[in-house]
């Protein structure tokens, strides 16, 4: 895998992967940017949700389970001083279906966190990573 940073200006910067998608990261207006994107620590939660969002739904398709909507809200803790690591971070899933089994749904969320999401165990080994999950029943 491979990708490119290119520094725009002041604090600005264009990421690329090597499948040819693009992100503006930028900074906060008191640390030189003008708040044109996202920050990289932000991006990094972001990339950790996907990834376990990635796992739980694919883990419940093939468990043929009636998914119609996963929301994995993020919140996490960074130390005060630098380098201004995650300490905590916590995945909550709002999963939604008609007739999601509990226990599936548990199911995945664990084997995501501890088998199969290679973004959530890399942060594990320096912040507490914790998860869970809500279903929401829907008609449809």
């Amino acid at each position: 895998m491979k990708a490119r940073v290119k520094w725009i200006e002041n604090v600005c910067f264009m990421g690329e992967s090597e499948t040819g998608h693009a992100v503006v990261l930028d900074g906060a207006p008191e640390a030189g940017g003008r708040n044109l994107g996202m920050r990289p620590m932000e991006m990094l939660l972001i990339g950790m949700g996907a990834c376990t969002s990635f796992d739980v739904v694919t883990i419940l398709k093939k468990s043929r389970q009636p998914i119609r909507d996963c929301v994995a809200e993020i919140q996490a803790e960074r130390a005060d001083e630098i380098p201004k690591v995650f300490t905590k971070i916590h995945v909550h899933f709002v999963v939604t279906g008609k007739g999601l089994n509990p226990a599936q749904v548990e199911r995945a969320v664990k084997l995501s966190a501890e088998k199969y999401c290679s973004a959530s165990i890399m942060l594990g080994k320096a912040a507490e990573v914790t998860h869970d999950f809500e279903i929401r029943e829907t008609e449809i």
